[in-house]
């Protein structure tokens, strides 16, 4: 007989979830876990090929020795036909000698055939277990993917949110601020510029038109 999952007896019952808090990587756990079951299954499977070579071959010679009991059976009884008693006694001493045997090898067969229907029982059960842990791990991976990715969500946002990075966001709105402070002030100052320039043209337009007027009244144009 062996054990089932002798290597992840504490997969298979409740110490699962003890075990991966403990695990650094809990993915990486759950794919070991299932390699090694694989791994039981497989010497399992040989555990069980090798019982039912065992079977047969204890119903062969089971079938050999039941054979020759009959033949010895049968010749025996052509010898008392032939009128020969020592033959027939000889025949049935080995016949009985074979069938003691014979019996002795049906005890060994029908245990062997036992067993090898019990360790086919047990290696059903194990793939079905190995089926369900399976489902199992594909759920507990998935959850474990989604709990890193909001970790690292979690982590953005903390750094996002932290005040640190509030007082930088500050900081470069401020200058964003003063930036346009200066322009607002620059564009001031140009208009202020322009404004005086135009007074300035509108006082040398005055000058040429009152020289315009005095030319015309020197010349009695009026």
């Amino acid at each position: 007989m062996f054990k089932f999952f002798k290597r992840v007896g504490t997969v298979v019952n409740s110490e699962l979830n003890s075990m991966l808090d403990k695990a650094e990587d809990p993915v990486k756990m759950l794919d070991q876990f299932m390699r090694d079951m694989e791994t039981d299954i497989r010497e399992a499977e040989s555990a069980v090929a090798k019982q039912i070579a065992n079977e047969k071959m204890l119903k062969r010679k089971y079938d050999d020795a039941q054979a020759l009991a009959e033949k010895r059976q049968e010749q025996a009884e052509k010898a008392v036909e032939a009128g020969n008693e020592d033959l027939a006694k000889r025949a049935l001493q080995d016949k009985k000698n074979h069938q003691e045997q014979a019996d002795s090898l049906k005890e060994s067969y029908d245990r062997a055939q036992a067993d090898s229907q019990s360790l086919r029982t047990k290696l059903e059960e194990m793939k079905k277990e190995y089926q369900e842990m399976k489902l199992k791990k594909d759920s507990l991976k998935a959850r474990a993917e989604s709990a890193k990715t909001r970790t690292k969500m979690n982590r953005s946002m903390s750094n996002i949110s932290n005040d640190e990075s509030k007082r930088g966001f500050e900081r470069m709105e401020e200058k964003v601020m003063q930036h346009e402070a200066e322009a607002e002030t620059s564009e001031d100052l140009s208009e202020s510029n322009r404004s005086l320039d135009d007074e300035f043209d509108e006082l040398e337009k005055d000058d040429v038109d009152d020289e315009l007027a005095s030319l015309k009244k020197k010349l009695g144009k009026e």
